[in-house]
C-alpha cells in the first residue's frame, strides 16, 4: 500500500512516516519504485492458527535441543514468507556470533531457498544449523520435478496461445487483402 495510507491507518502524518522512510526508521519493510512512490509491505497478520502452530512448534524444538544437551539461550519466532528477506528476527540471530547453533523443525523453516549456502557460511564461521526432520531427498527432487513440470505446461499453453494469435491473425488480414 501507498505511504500516505499506511500512515492514515497508522494515525500518524504522511510527514512523520515520510522522514521514518528517510531516516530509515520504518517499522515494516517499504520499496520506493522508480517513479519515487514509496510502497509498504505491511506483514500479514498471523491467525490463530499460525500462532497456535508456532507455538507447538516451539515446545518440539525447545525438546529437541533439551534431549541433545543444547543450553537454549534465545527463542525466536517469526510468521511469514520465507521468501522475504526482510525477516528481522533472523537477520539479527544471523547477525549474531554468540549464536552457535540454530535449531529448526524443517530446512525450509530458515530459507526456503539457498540453505547449503547459508549452513556453508554458518560452519566457515564455527557455527551449524541442526535440522530437526530433515526431509527426504526424494520429496524435495518430486516437489522439483513437478514444479517444472507445471511451468513447462503452463509457458507451453501461454506461448502456444500467442502463437496461436498471431497466426489467426495473419490469416484474417490475408483474407481481407483478397476480398475485393
Amino acid at each position: 500500500m501507498k505511504l500516505s495510507e499506511w500512515a492514515r491507518k497508522r494515525g500518524i502524518t504522511y510527514k512523520t512516516a515520510w522522514r521514518w522512510v528517510k531516516e530509515g526508521k520504518m517499522p515494516v519493510p517499504f520499496e520506493i519504485t522508480p517513479s519515487g512512490t514509496i510502497l509498504v509491505h505491511e506483514p500479514e497478520a498471523p491467525s490463530s492458527d499460525q500462532k497456535a502452530d508456532l507455538e507447538r512448534q516451539v515446545v518440539r524444538l525447545l525438546e529437541f535441543a533439551n534431549a541433545q544437551g543444547l543450553s537454549v539461550g534465545k527463542t525466536v519466532k517469526e510468521i511469514g514468507s520465507g521468501l522475504n528477506g526482510k525477516r528481522r528476527e533472523l537477520i539479527k540471530l544471523l547477525s549474531d556470533p554468540n549464536v552457535t547453533t540454530i535449531v529448526v523443525e524443517h530446512r525450509d523453516r530458515l530459507t526456503p531457498v539457498g540453505f547449503e549456502f547459508l549452513e556453508a557460511a554458518l560452519r566457515a564461521q564455527g557455527r551449524r544449523v541442526l535440522v530437526v526432520e530433515e526431509e527426504e531427498k526424494e520429496n524435495a527432487d518430486d516437489l522439483v520435478r513437478d514444479m517444472t513440470e507445471v511451468l513447462t505446461s503452463l509457458a507451453a499453453r501461454w506461448y502456444g496461445k500467442r502463437s496461436a494469435r498471431r497466426r489467426a491473425k495473419r490469416a484474417l488480414e490475408a483474407l481481407q487483402r483478397e476480398d475485393p
